[in-house]
């Protein structure tokens, strides 16, 4: 054959339906021993690979995975979830699944823009990725497809989710700020209304209250619309205008932790001996810059590859299962809260 093999060739050279070799091929179906030796004959002797589109006319799957991104974490400042994206990508190869990435805006209306794979209903399941607008997932339940959420919840919709043990991580790097001798720590958080920031704001307010030390409310900026390197800056600013006078900052994200360390340094501080900083994520820039972060590591790739797993199960299972997995996580110390130190990776 000059062209390259397809089920329809397979199909005629058998004798047989497409149907019939769909289902041989997905091994599905009430197929006789017979039929099924005459068409993987026909396979091999026309060294068929069979594509997707082939396996999904047995299966009535389109074989695609859509995952979600709101446009604002969908950058190269805070490239947290692009690992995340990695990790399913990984993942579903082993599946026989495609990922299918897009990103939406802040706002959701149905009637002006829809993510093109639903609306031709190309894909089997959706992973959504951080916060994005709850009508959008409404949305998406209406149609019917499996949901995974990768560090965000909504416990009233009851989907599956995939979250990050942010109050073990929180309390951990408060912790190790109060072994150095530090009271005076700040928190810099953020958007607050993300449930990921706020357990780590809780978690932060409850160490150091388990700890005798009572701050302030100056000493907390948690209203700050960008999670980001910028909105760090700007954080820190704040921080030291209200007249904090902290020893040492706790940041919800090692992006805002590299934006207050960009502030300091503007300001001639210097890290860790005038304030140490601890971030949270442990994104690849935090073990480059100087001085190196100390923060909290996230398996990342980790908590995306869970993700695939629980919609395929969810696909496969043909049913709503609800599933909540906490992946566990890990204080990295650097240089930015001790001198000197090289606990490395």
């Amino acid at each position: 054959m000059k062209h390259r093999p397809t089920i329809r060739d397979v199909a005629k050279k058998a004798g047989l339906s497409l149907s019939t070799v769909s289902l041989v091929i997905n091994n599905r179906g009430n197929v006789s021993p017979g039929t099924r030796e005459s068409v993987q004959k026909v396979i091999r002797e026309l060294a068929y690979h069979p594509t997707r589109s082939a396996r999904g006319l047995a299966s009535k799957t389109s074989g695609n995975i859509g995952f979600i991104l709101s446009e604002e974490h969908f950058s190269q400042a805070e490239p947290f979830y692009t690992r995340i994206f990695l990790g399913t990508e990984f993942e579903a190869r082993d599946h026989n699944y495609y990922i299918l990435l897009t990103t939406v805006g802040n706002q959701f209306d149905p009637d002006e823009y829809v993510p093109r794979f639903l609306l031709e209903r190309n894909v089997d399941g959706i992973i959504i990725a951080g916060k994005v607008n709850e009508k959008l997932i409404s949305h998406i339940d209406s149609l019917g497809l499996p949901i995974v959420l990768v560090d965000y919840e909504i416990k009233r919709a009851h989907h599956s989710a995939v979250l990050i043990d942010n109050w073990r991580g929180a309390t951990l790097a408060v912790e190790h700020l109060l072994s150095l001798g530090h009271k005076r720590i700040a928190f810099v958080g953020g958007d607050i209304r993300h449930p990921s920031i706020t357990d780590r704001h809780e978690a932060y307010q409850n160490t150091l209250h388990m700890a005798g030390v009572f701050l302030e409310e100056s000493y907390e900026v948690t209203d700050e619309e960008e999670t980001s390197v910028a909105g760090g800056t700007s954080s820190a600013e704040r921080l030291f205008a209200s007249g904090a006078k902290p020893t040492a900052i706790f940041a919800a994200n090692d992006a805002m932790a590299i934006g207050c360390m960009r502030y300091l340094k503007s300001r001639g501080m210097s890290i860790p001996q005038d304030i140490a900083i601890v971030g949270f994520d442990d994104i690849e820039i935090s073990s480059h810059i100087e001085p190196h972060l100390t923060t909290i590591r996230v398996l990342k790739e980790e908590m995306g590859k869970i993700a695939v797993q629980r919609v395929v199960d969810s696909i496969n299972a043909k049913t709503k299962t609800v599933v909540t997995t906490h992946v566990p996580v890990e204080l990295i110390v650097r240089e930015s809260t001790v001198a000197l130190a090289h606990v490395e990776d």
